[in-house]
């Protein structure tokens, strides 16, 4: 059946209803839009034109249906049974990506580094940022490089790797509420910690972008360190096959991809799905894998290092909709 989400007169308080302008995509296969090339449909996806057109969305999605932002989905499984609700693609929408001019309203920058702001929002990809920065001479974003998602998840996931994190740069954030407002938080509205950040007066909003502070430095170098962390990757990473980075976050004090591995689990197989040969830390779809194939191989992961470890693994990834 087709839904209909254009605004009503008494949505807007009067006036002409605004058309949506962007795109529906109806029982939409989520393999496409998740790194590890598995998993059901969205019941239904929207490709937003641009940010206002995403505010009249979200404000037109009535409140008992979920919504789902999605960027590149390196972090996300869908179920096989698909997701109920709305799935918002916004990597290759949200791409603003600049050097911010104005500092009214940021906080001050410390008086001894020289620093610029940049603004990036949340379709931008990860990677892309690190180069851009970069390319304006500015040092400490190189880490981004490595981080296989949008700017949208790395806030909302304090993504990070080679010791940084991104809420060690960022200023400001952008969020999205339900009522399709846009709204300007400071970090200390969130509570953040190890791939984890949340308001601390939880309300639904989703980060829209995010404005980041980087010291001034030799830009060269920085492009550099940006090509070794990527040989780094290269190394030590399935990157020949699906797969959503690392499944598990590190406890305290060790690494989940030890653990994992000194349980006798490396190369261990799921019908299609397998923890990598390369690093434990990553299950890749080797053949066909479905969503079931990965999440139950997940689930024996966790309940194998639990009974031999007597450590519990927290998940970085992501799981949505409904079980087949």
């Amino acid at each position: 059946m087709r839904h209909d989400y254009r605004m009503s007169e008494m949505d807007l308080g009067g006036g002409a209803a605004p058309v949506l302008r962007g795109r529906f995509l109806y029982n939409e296969p989520m393999k496409k839009h998740v790194s590890w090339r598995a998993g059901g449909a969205a019941q239904r996806a929207y490709i937003p034109a641009d940010l206002d057109d995403l505010g009249w969305l979200v404000r037109s999605v009535p409140t008992h249906e979920e919504i789902h932002m999605v960027g590149l989905g390196s972090n996300l499984l869908v179920r096989d049974g698909g997701v109920k609700g709305v799935v918002i693609l916004l990597h290759g929408v949200l791409k603003k990506l600049a050097i911010e001019s104005r500092t009214h309203g940021l906080p001050p920058a410390p008086a001894d580094i020289d620093t610029a702001v940049v603004y990036a929002q949340a379709g931008v990809a990860a990677p892309k940022l690190a180069r851009f920065a970069a390319n304006h001479d500015l040092v400490g974003g190189e880490f981004w490089a490595g981080i296989p998602g949008t700017v949208g998840g790395a806030i909302a996931m304090n993504a990070g790797c080679y010791g940084s994190e991104t809420w060690d740069k960022l200023v400001q954030v952008q969020t999205l509420d339900r009522q399709g407002r846009l709204n300007e938080r400071l970090r200390d509205d969130y509570v953040r910690g190890y791939r984890h950040v949340a308001l601390k007066h939880p309300r639904e909003e989703w980060f829209i972008g995010a404005w980041f502070r980087l010291a001034r430095g030799d830009g060269a170098a920085a492009r550099g360190t940006i090509q070794e962390l990527l040989k780094k990757r290269i190394a030590t990473q399935p990157l020949n096959l699906p797969n959503a980075g690392s499944v598990f976050r590190n406890p305290p004090g060790q690494y989940a991809a030890e653990l994992i591995e000194s349980c006798g689990l490396k190369g261990y197989r799921i019908g299609g799905a397998q923890v990598s040969e390369k690093h434990a830390n990553f299950i890749v779809n080797l053949d066909h894998a479905t969503a079931t194939d990965i999440e139950r191989l997940i689930e024996h992961v966790e309940n194998t290092v639990e009974a031999r470890t007597n450590v519990q693994l927290i998940r970085e990834v992501r799981i949505i909709g409904e079980r087949q």
